[in-house]
């Protein structure tokens, strides 16, 4: 089979590798039907990732199941599904709890796409896949929904989903504040939608990027153009997808006393300056860290079949299977989907 391999900053090329098999009777094969580009998916083809280079990548999908193991029960051969990019058994302490990006029965950070696991467990943009528990991982998708629609469910929906879902249940109809822009910038954006369709009364979106500004006004926020103040609001509710020093101590400044701020991006090199005197003083909740995106796919998938969220309209580009490599290095996306057709 094929797969498409990062050799290095600014190099992808399709390769030969193995096709998986079946390795226990709680195992499927899938063939993913539509890949999306991950915010790091940007970092990673720019070589400003940590990860050693060469490995297959992509870890967004929805995919056709081809094969189960004789355990497997919740999935048949011609299903589509939605395929988490973390690895987890869903029986472990762990998972029982839902930190499924913490697999107590796997390696650390186990992933497709990238990652310290990646050569076990290979990448999406690839003809077939292993998904060793399958009955826990693969979540079945809506028939109303397309595959490019939903392709990143598996984990910046998922991802953007936590800083505004769980914050708006303790308090509904608060006010979001969203500072986008790491990497290729879809997960504020899907912060910005998502908490609107959740019954947010405003949601203001921060970037500096004049199209993704666009994005986010034609989704209903308001929208906040660099140069920033040094705080706006207060909100209750902020979010940080910016990676920058400049846009995390935005958000924390302007999270309101007793707010939540959670920060969705991931700092390479030098980390940010926070400003934990005001934080403290305001007893500001923050939050960071991996998604753990198994629990959650059910959530987004379900707004998405409910027709109050729109992924779709965060898609910057849709395009066929064999022109993916060039696509990505393009990298004239906020995010990209490649359809097989």
């Amino acid at each position: 089979m094929e797969a498409l391999t990062y050799l290095g900053s600014g190099e992808l090329e399709w390769q030969e590798a193995s096709a998986p098999q079946l390795d226990s009777d709680r195992a499927a094969l899938v063939r993913p039907l539509a890949v999306a580009t991950c915010d790091l998916d940007a970092l990673i083809i720019a070589g400003q990732s940590p990860f050693p280079p060469p490995f297959p990548i992509g870890h967004e999908c929805v995919a056709e199941v081809t094969d189960v193991g004789d355990g497997v029960r919740s999935v048949q051969p011609g299903e589509r599904v939605s395929v988490p990019f973390q690895i987890s058994c869903g029986e472990c302490a762990s998972c029982r709890r839902g930190r499924t990006g913490n697999c107590r029965n796997e390696r650390p950070m186990s992933t497709y796409g990238f990652g310290p696991a990646v050569e076990r467990w290979g990448g999406f943009l690839s003809d077939s896949v292993l998904v060793p528990y399958a009955d826990h991982m693969l979540v079945a998708v809506p028939d109303a929904l397309t595959s490019t629609a939903v392709a990143s469910a598996s984990d910046n929906i998922s991802d953007a989903w936590r800083s505004v879902g769980p914050p708006l249940e303790q308090e509904p109809r608060a006010p979001v504040l969203v500072v986008g822009g790491a990497g290729s910038g879809s997960i504020g954006l899907y912060a910005v939608a998502i908490a609107l369709a959740l019954g947010s009364e405003s949601v203001t979106y921060a970037d500096v990027d004049v199209d993704r500004l666009k994005i986010a006004e034609s989704l209903g926020a308001e929208t906040l153009p660099a140069p920033w103040p040094q705080r706006v609001g207060p909100f209750p509710i902020t979010a940080d997808t910016n990676a920058t020093q400049e846009g995390i101590e935005l958000a924390l400044r302007s999270t309101a006393p007793d707010g939540i701020c959670t920060s969705n991006t991931i700092y390479f090199g030098e980390q940010p300056r926070l400003p934990l005197l005001e934080m403290y003083t305001k007893i500001v909740t923050f939050k960071t860290g991996r998604v753990h995106a198994r629990p959650i796919m059910p959530e987004v998938l379900g707004l998405a079949e409910r027709g109050v969220f729109h992924p779709e309209l965060i898609t910057t580009r849709v395009i066929e299977w064999p022109d993916a490599a060039d696509a990505l290095l393009e990298r004239d996306w906020t995010k990209l989907v490649i359809e097989r057709v």
